[in-house]
């Protein structure tokens, strides 16, 4: 198994880690406002991921916390912009603008990187994209000023992948996940004490979810992310991760028992027909067949 086909199978996982964490999150939104459960999750994300790996904190490098910060607020404008979008635009419509940074990744790769995205990487993100539309999508198409905050989320959402591509090869990726967790923390607290009136949550239950969400959903998917990232390319990256909505609609259908409509389920089949594409080896698979076509003429 080559290292990039791992780092793929383990930004999978972190994939439906987020996507097994919007139920939690929904819950956890009924007790809080936003950016109050942003901080509190970000910040015992941090908190336990600098005591787990004290270690790379202690011997963190100048341009660690340099890019760290940079790349924090990056995750952070995402977040924030996508909350507020939310506001104005339908939940369907967020999905759906998000994931177009499917679309964006190997574009800003292409304008900023100079990486030329490989054949079948294209078709798996367009398959992804119509995949996207047909799985969250609804009738009304029409574009308002949530739609608008929603498209810059998914730009910065996009352009975190990018950058995480980007400088994780040149700093210790674990240091650079937590000062990025961290950034999104602090100004998760700065925003919630400027724009809302911050509570410290009660009941068994929101906490469970918070500490699940803090410990999975981010210490764990980000370091992951931060860690393979290494090995393989930002527009996979930004492929496998247009999963997330098939499997966030999984977990809501056998954690909620919500049920998908048929379109959905055809979107769904395409987002994973566009990932399995994108992963194949095509030119051994063509080679072997040319080489089996020799051996039987």
């Amino acid at each position: 198994m080559s290292k990039q086909l791992k780092a793929d199978l383990a930004l999978l996982g972190v994939t439906i880690i987020w996507g097994s964490s919007f139920i939690l999150s929904k819950n956890s939104l009924d007790h809080l406002a936003t950016y109050n459960f942003l901080a509190i999750r970000f910040i015992i994300s941090a908190l336990l991921s600098s005591i787990i790996f004290y270690k790379n904190i202690i011997s963190i490098k100048k341009d660690t916390l340099k890019y760290g910060f940079l790349i924090g607020i990056i995750l952070f404008t995402g977040y924030a912009f996508q909350t507020v979008g939310l506001n104005y635009t339908t939940a369907s419509k967020s999905g759906f603008i998000t994931g177009f940074a499917v679309v964006i990744v190997p574009v800003l790769s292409a304008l900023l990187l100079k990486l030329k995205p490989e054949r079948a990487s294209v078709i798996g993100v367009v398959l992804a994209l119509i995949g996207l539309g047909f799985l969250t999508l609804d009738t009304t198409l029409s574009l308002n000023i949530g739609d608008f905050y929603t498209f810059i989320g998914a730009l910065m959402f996009a352009l975190h992948i990018i950058t995480v591509g980007k400088y994780t090869v040149k700093v210790d990726s674990i240091a650079l996940a937590i000062i990025q967790i961290a950034t999104v923390g602090i100004l998760s607290l700065l925003f919630t004490f400027t724009i809302e009136s911050p509570i410290i949550p009660t009941g068994a239950e929101v906490w469970t979810a918070i500490l699940i969400l803090a410990v999975l959903a981010t210490s764990v998917a980000f370091i992951v992310q931060n860690a393979m990232q290494k090995f393989t390319s930002p527009t996979h990256t930004a492929l496998i991760y247009s999963g997330e909505p098939v499997f966030a609609a999984m977990f809501a259908y056998i954690l909620a028992g919500e049920v998908l409509t048929k379109s959905g389920i055809f979107g769904g089949v395409l987002v994973l027909m566009g990932m399995i594409i994108a992963e194949l080896d095509w030119k051994a698979i063509f080679l072997k067949q040319k080489q089996k076509r020799l051996q039987n003429s």
